[in-house]
C-alpha cells in the first residue's frame, strides 16, 4: 500500500512539473532562510556555554547614583577581591582581570603583536578552559608565568613543546610558559592570545601598586564562582553594601552580581536595571525568520489547495471503484508531507552553498552541527506540521465529495477554498509590507549615526599603541614626524579619540550641591591635542608649552559647560584627584563612545606619562601609502624592538557600526528573498487563477470587451488584498519599529512616508506578477477554450 502511495505521489509531482517546481523551490528558499538565521541565532543564545561552570560563574557589577540617574559600572576597586572572599563564604572563588592588552612576544627571531588579559591565580580554576599542558591549580602562581592558547603557543614554537620555554615580552622580561589552553570558540566573551598572572602587573605597574589600597577608584574587572545550589541574589544582597562602607567620599554605591549566562544577551544596563542587549536583535531575527517561513508555508498551502481542485474527478473515480474517505486522506497528506520533506533536504543543500557568503556576511564560522538531536528534531517537525497544514484542505475537503456528483460535474469549484486563500495571501502581504518596512527604518538609523556630527575630523588621522620604546622616545619622534612633511600634527594621550578609557568625578565645582555626583570622561594628553584631532575650540586656548601653569590647567567640552552650569567657563576652579584645575578652553563635544548615545561631559587634563595611543595626522595627498612608509621608517627607527602597527579613526569609528551594519545587511538580504519567496507563490496562484477563468476571459473577448479590461479583471482581486494587507502593515510597522527606536536616545522617527512605498512596492510587484499571467490570457484566440463548449 505504501509503495502505491508513493508511486501515485510520484506521479503527481512529475505531472505537474511547474507546480511542483514553484511549490518545493519557494518553501525550501523560505526554509533555508529560516535555517540560516537561526544558526546565527544559536550562535548568539549559546555565547559562553564553553565553560563547564557558567551557572555559577558571576561578573561583579556596581549601581552608582549620579545626577543623570543610575550608572552600572564594571571597574572595581583593587581591595575588593580579597574583601568579597571574606565577606561571604558562598563565594568560592574570586579572580580579577585586566580588560584586555596588547604585547610583543617574542622567542628567537619570532616577533608577534597578540591581545591577552592579565588574571589572578584562580582564574583558569573558574574558567576551566580545556588544558592541553600544565597544570590549572600552578599555571598562574609565579608572576612571572604565562599561559598561551594553542594557537599562540603553534606561531611561537611551532612543533616543539612550548612548556618552561621562556616567551620575551614587551621586549623587557622573560616569561615561563606554564600552560597551554585550547583556543577559546568564537562565542565567547573571552578571546585572549595568553594569559599572564596578575602578580606580574602588580612587579611592573606603579599604578597597581598604588591601587592595592584604594577603595575610591576602579582599577580591574572581578568575576566570582559560588558554591553550588547558592542563590546570587541572595549573595548580591549581602555583599551590596561592601564597598560604601570602604568608601570615604560618600558614594552611593551598590555591587550586584551578572549571571554569566546573561552577559552577552543581556549586557546593556539602564538606571541601574538590565535592559535588553544583542537578545533585542536575536528576538528581531527570530521573528524575521518566522515571517519568511510562514511566507513560505503560504505558498505551500495556498499553491496545494488551489491546484488539488483539479483532482476532484480523481476522488469521484476512486471512491466509485472502492477507495475508502481514510485512504485518500492518507494519500493527500502524504503527497504534501512527501513534497514538504523534498523541500526540507533541498533547503539543506542550498544553507550548505550558502553558508560561505552567509558567514562573510556575519563575520562568524558558522556550521551545521548534524549530529545534533535537536537539529534533526525541529527540521522534521517543521516539514510534518508543513506537510499536514497544506495536506489538510485536499485530504479532508476533497474526500468529501460525493462521487455522483463529482462524476456529473456538480461540484463547483470550491468556493470554501477561496475565503481561507486570501486571508493567508493578505497575510503574506502583510508580512512582506513589514519586512520592506523594516529594512528602510534600519537604513535609515544606521545612515542618521554614522553622518552624526562626531566633533573631530576622522579623515587621515592615524592612531597607534604606544610601547615603552615610543614613550623614551616621544621627543624626537614628534619632531622627526613633523619635519617630514607627511604629518600635520602629532599627540598622544590615554585613550584613542574613537574610545573612553577612563571615567572620574570631579569632588568640586562652582555651584555643586551636597551629594551631587556626575561622571566625567577623562582625557589625559599633552600639547597639539585639539589641533590633531580637528576639535573646534569653542572658548579658551588648548594646551601650550608657553604657559607652564598648565599642568594644573582643564579644557572641558560644551556637554560639561551645561552640567555644570558654568555661566563663564574660563577662568573657574574646579577640584579632581584632590588636586584643584582651572578651566582653560571649552571645546565642542566629541563622540568617543557608541553613536547612539549622547556625548558625556568630558575634562581634559595635560599629563603625558598617562598615555596608550600616539595620534598622528597625516597631510591630505595623492599617494597616502608613501606618506605612511615614510611615517613608518620613523617608528621603525624610534620603536625598531615592535612591527609598526596602526589603523585610521574612521575605520575605528566604522568598527562601532558593526552591529548595525550586521543588522542592516540581514534586513535587507531576507527582505528580498522574502519578496522572491512572495513573488514566486504569486505567480503560481495568478497562473491558476487565470487557468480557472479562461473560459470567463474568452466568452468576455467574444462579447468586445478589450485586453486591458481584461488585465484589470485579473488584478482587481490581488490589488485589493495588498491594500487591505497596507491597512494592517501600517499602523503594525510603525508602532513596531518606534517601539524598538525608543531604547537608542539617539534616533530618528519612523518617518510616515516610508510607510505607502512599502506598500507601493508590494503593489506594484503584485501588478506585475499578476499581469503577465493575465495579458497571456487576455490575448489568446478565445475560439481555442471555447471550441469544446
Amino acid at each position: 500500500m505504501l509503495h502505491n502511495y508513493l508511486k501515485i505521489a510520484f506521479r503527481s509531482l512529475v505531472k505537474n512539473p511547474v507546480f511542483s517546481f514553484i511549490n518545493i523551490a519557494g518553501l525550501s528558499i523560505g526554509m533555508a532562510c529560516s535555517m540560516l538565521i537561526l544558526l546565527w541565532v544559536w550562535d548568539e543564545v549559546t555565547f559562553d556555554s564553553n565553560f563547564p561552570k557558567s551557572d555559577r560563574l558571576y561578573q561583579v557589577k556596581m549601581n552608582t547614583v549620579v545626577d543623570k540617574g543610575i550608572v552600572t559600572g564594571i571597574s572595581m576597586p583593587y581591595p575588593l577581591k580579597e574583601a568579597i572572599l571574606i565577606e561571604d563564604t558562598r563565594i568560592k572563588r574570586a579572580a580579577m582581570t585586566n580588560w584586555g592588552e596588547g604585547a610583543l612576544l617574542a622567542y628567537g627571531d619570532k616577533k608577534f603583536n597578540k591581545v591577552g588579559m592579565w588574571v589572578s591565580e584562580s582564574f583558569l580554576e573558574m574558567f576551566e578552559y580545556p588544558l592541553l599542558a600544565g597544570s590549572r591549580q600552578h599555571a598562574l602562581l609565579d608572576p612571572k608565568s604565562i599561559v598561551l592558547t594553542a594557537s599562540t603557543a603553534k606561531i611561537l614554537f611551532g612543533g616543539e613543546d612550548p612548556l618552561n620555554k621562556m616567551v620575551l615580552i614587551d621586549n623587557r622580561d622573560e616569561l615561563k610558559v606554564t600552560g597551554v589552553i585550547a583556543d577559546p570558540p568564537a562565542n565567547s566573551t573571552f578571546q585572549p592570545a595568553f594569559l599572564i598572572s596578575y602578580g606580574y602587573y602588580e612587579i611592573t605597574q606603579d599604578w597597581v601598586r598604588r591601587m592595592k589600597e584604594v577603595w575610591e577608584a576602579g582599577a580591574m574587572q572581578l568575576f566570582v564562582e559560588l558554591e553550588e545550589g547558592v542563590s546570587h541574589e541572595e549573595v548580591s544582597a549581602g555583599i551590596s553594601d561592601l564597598i560604601s562602607k570602604n568608601r570615604k567620599d560618600g558614594t552611593d554605591v551598590s555591587l550586584f552580581l551578572h549571571p554569566l549566562t546573561r552577559w552577552h544577551l543581556h549586557g546593556t544596563f539602564l538606571n541601574g536595571n538590565e535592559a535588553g542587549g544583542m537578545i533585542t536583535y536575536v528576538r528581531l531575527f527570530v521573528g524575521i525568520a518566522t515571517f519568511i517561513l510562514v511566507i513560505a508555508c503560504i505558498n505551500f498551502m495556498n499553491l496545494s489547495t488551489a491546484r488539488s481542485e483539479r483532482r476532484a474527478r480523481e476522488v469521484g473515480i476512486r471512491k466509485s471503484i472502492g477507495s475508502r474517505r481514510k485512504e485518500l486522506v492518507i494519500q493527500f497528506l502524504g503527497e504534501s508531507v512527501m513534497m514538504s520533506l523534498l523541500a526540507f533536504l533541498t533547503a539543506i543543500m542550498l544553507v550548505e552553498l550558502l553558508l560561505p557568503l552567509f558567514n562573510q556576511l556575519v563575520d562568524k564560522k558558522l556550521v551545521i552541527d548534524y549530529s545534533l538531536t535537536a537539529f534533526w528534531a525541529g527540521g522534521l517537525g517543521l516539514t510534518l506540521v508543513t506537510g499536514f497544514l497544506a495536506g489538510s484542505y485536499p485530504a479532508l475537503y476533497l474526500s468529501s465529495f460525493r462521487p455522483v456528483d463529482v462524476l456529473k460535474g456538480k461540484v463547483i469549484s470550491s468556493r470554501g477554498s477561496i475565503a481561507p486563500r486570501k486571508i493567508l495571501v493578505t497575510m503574506q502581504f502583510t508580512f512582506s509590507m513589514l519586512l520592506i518596512i523594516t529594512a528602510v527604518v534600519a537604513y535609515q538609523q544606521i545612515e542618521y549615526l554614522r553622518h552624526r556630527d562626531v566633533g573631530y575630523d576622522r579623515e587621515n588621522l592615524m592612531l597607534i599603541w604606544t610601547t615603552t620604546d615610543i614613550e623614551k622616545n616621544y621627543a624626537p619622534l614628534k619632531n622627526e614626524l613633523l619635519a617630514s612633511g607627511s604629518v600635520e600634527g602629532v599627540t598622544k594621550s590615554n585613550s584613542p579619540i574613537t574610545a573612553i578609557f577612563s571615567m572620574n568625578n570631579l569632588d568640586d565645582w562652582p555651584g555643586k550641591q551636597p551629594g551631587q555626583r556626575i561622571d566625567f570622561t577623562t582625557i589625559a594628553t599633552e600639547y597639539d591635542y585639539a589641533k590633531t584631532m580637528g576639535i573646534p575650540l569653542l572658548q579658551g586656548r588648548d594646551f601650550s608649552p608657553e604657559f607652564p601653569s598648565d599642568s594644573t590647567a582643564m579644557v572641558i567640552n560644551q556637554a560639561t559647560v551645561e552640567v555644570l552650569n558654568l555661566k563663564n567657563p574660563l577662568g573657574e576652579k574646579v577640584k579632581m584627584w584632590d588636586q584643584e584645575w582651572h578651566i582653560i578652553g571649552v571645546t565642542g563635544n566629541i563622540l568617543m563612545d557608541s553613536p547612539h548615545k549622547p556625548v558625556d561631559p568630558m575634562v581634559m587634563v595635560m599629563d603625558p606619562s598617562w598615555s596608550s595611543t600616539i595620534s598622528v595626522r597625516m597631510r591630505s595627498t595623492d599617494d597616502l601609502p608613501a606618506s605612511i612608509a615614510r611615517v613608518e621608517k620613523i617608528f621603525n627607527k624610534h620603536n625598531p624592538a615592535y612591527p609598526f602597527e596602526y589603523r585610521f579613526a574612521d575605520a575605528s569609528f566604522e568598527k562601532k557600526f558593526t552591529t548595525f551594519n550586521l543588522i542592516g545587511r540581514l534586513s535587507n538580504a531576507f527582505t528580498i528573498l522574502a519578496m522572491f519567496i512572495t513573488c514566486l507563490g504569486l505567480f503560481g496562484l495568478a497562473a491558476y487563477a487565470v487557468e480557472q477563468r479562461t473560459k470567463e476571459i474568452s466568452i468576455r473577448k467574444v462579447m468586445g470587451a478589450s485586453v486591458a479590461s481584461l488585465i484589470g479583471l485579473i488584478t482587481r482581486d490581488f490589488s485589493r488584498l495588498v491594500l487591505i494587507a497596507f491597512f494592517i502593515a501600517a499602523p503594525l510597522g510603525w508602532w513596531l519599529l518606534n517601539s524598538f527606536l525608543e531604547r537608542y536616545p539617539y534616533r530618528i522617527s519612523v518617518q510616515v512616508w516610508v510607510l505607502p512605498v512599502a506598500g507601493l512596492v508590494t503593489l506594484l510587484l503584485t501588478l506585475v506578477i499578476v499581469s503577465t499571467q493575465a495579458i497571456k490570457s487576455a490575448v489568446a484566440n478565445p475560439s481555442d477554450s471555447l471550441r469544446s463548449e
